[in-house]
This record gives C-alpha cells, sequence and structure tokens, in this order.
C-alpha cells in the first residue's frame, strides 16, 4: 500500500447525522467527510482514531476486538442513544500501536473496555457507512501537552506505510459556552491564524502549533483544548507533508468558523 495522509477533521456537534436539521447545519462537513475515502484513493487496513473526547493519564490504546458504544453526549433525541457503529476492532493493530509509543519512551496502556465515543463513530459513520474497516483508538493524555502529543503522532508514523489512516478528531473552534453569533469573530481570527501556520515550512509549523496559545483569540476559542489537541498527533504523523484544507465553514449555528486539513 502507499503512504497514506492523515487528517485532522472536525466531527461536529454531538449526534448530528441522526438530526435532520442538524445534519443539514453540516452538510459541509458532511460532504467534506464522504470525500475523504475518494481521496484516499484505496481502501485502509485500519482506522485510528485520536478523538478529543478520550483522555487518561497515559496513551491509552483500544484492544477490544469488538469495542463498544460511548454515547458521551446528553440532552439529544432518544433515538440518538440507540445508535450503532458496528465496526471491528483491531487488535493485532492496537499491540503494534502499543509497541512504537513504549519505543519512543511514552507512557503507554491498553484497555480492552473502552468503546467508541462520538468523536469517532460520528464521522467514520459517514466515512464508512457499512462499518465494514476495523478502527481502534487512542487516547490523548491529560496534560494535553503540545509536544507529547506531537511525540504521539511521530511514533504512529510507521502505521501510515501500513493500511493504518491516522485521523486526529476534534473541532478547531470548541467553546460551548460561547457557540453562536458570539463565536464569530474568535473562531474566524483563529481559523485565519491557523491556516497561515499550517502553510508554513514544516519547522515553521511544528513551531507555531507548539506555541498555538499565542494565536488571536485562542482561549476563547480553547477554554480547554481537548478538541484541538489531536491535531498534533495527526500533524506529528506526518510532519513535513503538505496540508490541505479539505473542509470550511462559516457562520455554524449563526456564527463559528471551523476548518479541517489533510497532511500529505
Amino acid at each position: 500500500m502507499s503512504r497514506l495522509p492523515t487528517y485532522f477533521i472536525s466531527h461536529g456537534g454531538g449526534p448530528w447525522p441522526w438530526m435532520p436539521d442538524w445534519r443539514a447545519e453540516f452538510a459541509p462537513l458532511e460532504a467534506s467527510l464522504a470525500a475523504i475515502p475518494q481521496q484516499l484513493g484505496e481502501r485502509p487496513r485500519a482506522v485510528l482514531c485520536i478523538s478529543g473526547h478520550w483522555e487518561a493519564d497515559a496513551f491509552t490504546v483500544m484492544t477490544s476486538p469488538q469495542p463498544p458504544m460511548i454515547y458521551d453526549y446528553s440532552g439529544f433525541p432518544d433515538e440518538t442513544y440507540d445508535v450503532s457503529y458496528p465496526a471491528p476492532g483491531a487488535p493485532h493493530i492496537a499491540q503494534d500501536t502499543a509497541n512504537l509509543i513504549s519505543a519512543a519512551g511514552l507512557p503507554v496502556r491498553m484497555d480492552d473496555r473502552q468503546g467508541y465515543d462520538h468523536g469517532t463513530f460520528v464521522p467514520l459513520s459517514i466515512m464508512y457507512p457499512d462499518a465494514d474497516i476495523p478502527v481502534l483508538q487512542v487516547s490523548m493524555r491529560h496534560s494535553y501537552d503540545p509536544q507529547d502529543h506531537f511525540a504521539l503522532g511521530r511514533a504512529l508514523s510507521p502505521l501510515r506505510d501500513q493500511g493504518v489512516l491516522i485521523i486526529g478528531s476534534g473541532l478547531s473552534y470548541h467553546n460551548l459556552r460561547a457557540f453562536g453569533p458570539a463565536a464569530k469573530v474568535p473562531s474566524e481570527a483563529f481559523d485565519v491564524w491557523l491556516g497561515h501556520a499550517l502553510a508554513q515550512p514544516a519547522d515553521m509549523r511544528t513551531n507555531a502549533l507548539l506555541d498555538w496559545e499565542t494565536a488571536p483569540y485562542a482561549r476563547e476559542c480553547h477554554a480547554q483544548e481537548d478538541h484541538f489537541v489531536p491535531i498534533f498527533a495527526a500533524l506529528g504523523a506526518a510532519e513535513d507533508a503538505k496540508a490541505t484544507r479539505i473542509y470550511h465553514q462559516k457562520n455554524i449555528f449563526g456564527g463559528v468558523t471551523a476548518s479541517g486539513y489533510r497532511f500529505d
């Protein structure tokens, strides 16, 4: 197989694909996610997702052969708690993944009970609706340290040559207390900064992302950076690659600007 790209994607809001009004709101996002398999040009052996919805004290690798569902959202219609994404797990790739993380000198654990959170099953339900490609997740660390998560990405990079699609799943803007008109100026300014940062040469780009808190409105956009951290791993796994914006949407729910990127 050829070397696969990595992605930093937006996974949208809650269980939006199963809510008609929200699905219409996120139509550009749906189109961008649905286009990813065509961009790859080949079927991945597995998908590895670093989601903004799973963190632990050490990098933790999902090992279940049939991961359960985790409905980590609240206040949505009853039917969204019956959604199923029955993709098989990838325990053999999970072991290789843990070995790579350990070899990089990073703390790592295995978890045979962790299930798919909505940062994983929501976008994958659009990308691979048949749920027939094995999937595993790797957690973030509680610290959110950019250096650690770049190091995670670098450790995982060899998997790209083994047919494993690496996805960082979050949001380029994530402040639920200001998700609407109040997000317009901060999210747009941060989005412009992110585009400029990713367009720089590789070494300058890495430094810019490591120093992300100096970006315009950084903490207004990410009071807690759990949904931004996945970009560090996705970029670390393809550190010298070109960044291509694959998703861009303005005025989501009246204010939010968000973008997603491919690194190849």
